[in-house]
This record gives C-alpha cells, structure tokens and sequence, in this order.
C-alpha cells in the first residue's frame, strides 16, 4: 500500500502505559497507518504520558521538542496520565497538536482528521467520574515478554498519589477477555507475560461496570495457570494487604506463576504510613515476607519505598532504613517524594528539605545494591530455568531466571526468547550472574 500515514509512539511511565501504547498502536495499524520507530521521521507522533515523577513532566517537552526536530509538520497527541490532569499545561507546549484524557486516549483515531497542525493544542478531556469502563490491553512485539492488563483506576485514597485523578475508580477486565488476550499472547511466541494493573489485587471489582466482585484476584491467578502455550507468568506490583496467603500458597505449587513478588511498602514507619493513609502497618509486611519465604525460599520480593514524605524525621526514616535492612527482601525501588497538585500531602506542614530528601534516597539505593548482592549470592550453586533476551549488549547475551535473577553469557542469536536449565556459578564485575548449561545442549555453544 502506497504513501501509508507514519505514527511513532514514545511511552513514559509504567508497564501498563507501555500496555495501553501497544493497544493503541494496533487500532493505528487497523486504520492503515504504518508503525515507525519514534527515532524515525513520522507523520504524527504519539505521547503516552506519566504523572507519577516530577521528571516525567519536564521529559515530555523535551520529548515534543525531539519530534518536531524530526518533522516540524508532524502531527503531536498528548495521551495518558498526565493529559487528564494538566491537559492544558500540555496543549500549551510548542508543537503539540492534541490533548486527550483517560476516556478518549483509546479512540484517538476518531479525533484525527487529516493531520494538519493546529495553532494550538485541542483537548479533549472528560471529567475523571467517566472514566468508569474498562478498555482490555496488552503489549507484545518489543520483547520476550508481554504487559496484559487485567485492571485500571484505584480506590485507595494515598495522600500523595494522583492515579486515582489521572485513571479513575478501580475496574476490572472480565475474566474471559483476559484468558482471551493471554492465549493471543501466547499464539505470538511470547514465552512470558507480567500482570499488570494499577492495584491489581483489587482484580474482581468492576468488572460489570460496578463493584460487584465476580472473581478474586485468585480466581485470575488459578484460571491464567491453565492457560496453554504460556511458560511463565508474572505478577507486577501487588498490594500487600491484598497479597492473600492462599495466592501466595498458590503460586509456591503453579505451572507457570515464578517466584518473584514486587510489593509496595512505601514507609517502615507506622505514623508515617498512617499519614499516606496506606491500608496496611509494617507488621502485615512482615507477615506477607515472612509468608513467602516459607513456601519459596529462593523468590525474590522487590519493594517499592518513598523517602522524604511530609512529616518524616530522622527518626522515621531510621525506622524504614533499619525495617528494610533486617527483612530478607531481594532489592527496592526507592522514589523521593514529590508534591503533586490537587493530593492531601501537597498541603501537609513539616516538609522534607529537597538535600535531605536526596540524601535518604541515596542511603536506601546503597541498601539496594547491597541487598540484590546478597540476594545473588545465595543463588549461586542453585539451577534455574532462565529465559535469554534479545540484546546483543557488548558480545553478552543476557536473561532472567524464574526468581528474577539476571544472568549473562556469551551472546548466541540461537538463544533468543528461548528457555534453559542453567547453574549460577559466579557474580560478574557488572553485578549480572553468569552461568553454565545444566541441560544437554543440540548446537554448539
């Protein structure tokens, strides 16, 4: 087909944007238009935008900025968290053509007509009370693994998130569309698929448009167990006072769910999880940890945790350091509070100095390091089944075991998406794991 329309994509955030941009992009693909790289000269590029960071703001002009360098008659849409909640700070930025909210970002094709520049950004925005229908998405064709979205919206009121604003009321995809999307997936030869939602513990609620729970989150773990064709399974983030033991007994004895759990924590400090008014206090984390280890000593547990909270001393940052340096988790992810418009904390007294902020979060990456180190190295001398990426990175090769361990090994095309019985020998200079074969292997290596 001749002069087909070029759309170039660019997600900032988390795995569900990367999700919903993949969605997105197929309905382009449905319309005629042809998928470009967003390096690439386009005829409308596409910006599926986050609002969780601070930086994830100032990234977004520069990213218009990069576009308008590659065709300054490119056609510019603004999607995603942060067009619902600052449409018209985004449309105002140079080069941006159209603003669209959380409702509409799944019909952008019926908002573009024939490309031609606007002198200033249209938005389209609806109130967040309408963002109350589920739109199923997943993605596959940039990696070994696929994002399927089982969820959107959250209930929870945390002081210091916007998501709730930015995605509305918690809602869940029915059962039978999700079982769906995972065997397309799995018809792809895509050997792994991570669950992703914004509180996808909460899976169930909405899934008829109101809070009525068909399912459980268990259900969707049982019922995605039988799925045929899928090696491995992958649970994202997970609530953990909504991380039951039945799932956690569950995914110790499955055929595809691995033994890796990201469960955000975000305070070790009782008061200070009171103020983020999180629906959980330390001791529930314990037990959630102390739960895993006990069916799956080798799984590795990640943690989110957000450092320079309204409120927070010394002594309570003290309390989180120490919390987390003597529970036996694998490795954190650490983000420094930001105030964000419209949320509780944005108002709270007592504000954290921005060098003292950065410092705490510096104190809990060394606590990471140290922790993924010791993780590593009670792996080594254990077998594991590792599935190889498709980077060549400096003449490695490299993957990641069921428990979330990265390996690397002389690169090989013939390993590409492709599952091995492996041994872990030794930590590397660059912190990765190598590895030998435990398997006969049918090509030379």
């Amino acid at each position: 087909m001749e002069n087909r329309k070029k759309v170039a994509f660019y997600t900032l955030g988390c795995k569900l944007n990367f999700s919903e941009t993949s969605t997105i992009a197929r309905n382009f693909q449905d319309e005629g238009f042809e998928r470009v790289d967003f390096e690439e000269v386009a005829d409308m590029y596409v910006i599926n935008t986050c609002s969780v960071t601070e930086n994830a703001d100032k990234q977004f002009k520069q990213i218009v900025k990069k576009a308008m360098k590659l065709n300054d008659k490119a056609f510019v849409a603004a999607v995603g968290c942060y067009a619902q909640l600052k449409p018209e700070e985004l449309a105002a930025v140079d080069g941006v053509d159209l603003v669209l909210g959380a409702t509409e970002k799944f019909k952008i094709t019926d908002y573009i007509n024939d490309l031609t520049k606007n002198n200033f950004g249209e938005v389209h925005s609806c109130e967040i009370e309408e963002a109350d229908f589920y739109v199923g998405s997943y993605s596959i064709g940039d990696r070994t693994r696929a994002f399927l979205k089982v969820q959107d919206g959250c209930d929870y009121k945390c002081t210091y998130c916007t998501i709730p604003l930015a995605r509305g009321i918690s809602r869940s995809d029915a059962l039978e569309n999700v079982l769906k999307n995972a065997y397309e997936i799995s018809q792809q030869g895509i050997k792994e698929i991570v669950l992703t939602g914004v509180n996808i513990g909460d899976y169930g609620k909405g899934e008829f448009g109101n809070k009525k729970h068909e399912h459980t989150f268990l259900d969707l773990v049982k019922a995605l167990d039988e799925v045929e064709g899928i090696e491995r399974l992958r649970i994202s983030s997970i609530e953990p006072n909504l991380l039951k033991n039945e799932t956690i007994e569950f995914v110790s004895k499955s055929r595809t769910f691995v033994p890796h759990f990201h469960i955000p924590l975000q305070s070790g400090s009782n008061e200070i999880l009171g103020k983020m008014k999180r629906r959980y206090q330390r001791e529930v984390y314990v037990d959630r940890v102390n739960k895993i280890r006990e069916v799956m000593p080798n799984a590795c547990i990640g943690v989110d945790v957000i450092v320079g909270f309204p409120g927070e001393t010394d002594e309570h940052f003290l309390e989180t350091y120490n919390f987390l340096n003597e529970l036996d988790i694998s490795y954190l992810h650490v983000f420094t509070y930001s105030e964000r418009d419209n949320t509780e904390a944005a108002t709270m007294e007592n504000v954290v100095p921005m060098n003292v902020r950065s410092k705490r979060s510096k104190m809990l990456r060394g606590l990471s390091v140290k922790k993924r180190r010791a993780f590593y190295e009670s792996q080594i001398g254990t077998n594991h089944t590792v599935l190889f990426e498709s980077e060549n990175k400096e003449g490695y090769i490299h993957g990641f075991t069921e428990n979330y361990v990265k390996v690397k090994t002389p690169w090989n095309p013939e390993l590409v998406n492709t599952l091995h019985e492996i041994n872990l020998t030794r930590i590397d200079e660059d912190g990765s794991v190598r590895m030998e074969f435990t398997e006969i292997m049918n090509y030379e290596l």
